[in-house]
């Protein structure tokens, strides 16, 4: 049994749009990190189901690309959240102009 590479697409498209309203509606800002983080991976699935598709191995080769980056981000981005935390237990992301120094 071979699953179609729409529904792939689909499921995509529906964790993209997951990632996006979570990260516009909540204001916690590691709630917001791994929603940028879900929309990093439905990306992600995109490249590889078009990789499979098209017999191309450009796109798995993006996705290693974008892996690297997003190891990247979660290290900065854990370590910026976690000094704001320290600082300020019940922190938002209105509370990012504390910052500036």
């Amino acid at each position: 049994m071979t699953v179609d590479g729409s529904w792939y697409l689909i499921l995509a498209a529906l964790l993209f749009t997951v990632g996006a309203i979570g990260l516009l509606i909540r204001r916690n800002v590691l709630v917001m990190f791994m929603c940028v983080e879900l929309m990093l991976n439905a990306v992600n699935l995109t490249l590889v189901t078009f990789a499979r598709m098209l017999d191309d191995i450009g796109g798995q080769v993006a996705v290693f690309f974008v892996l690297v980056v997003a190891a990247a981000e979660v290290v900065v981005g854990l370590g910026i959240i976690v000094s704001i935390f320290r600082r300020r237990v019940g922190a938002t992301a209105d509370d990012l102009h504390i910052l500036k120094g």
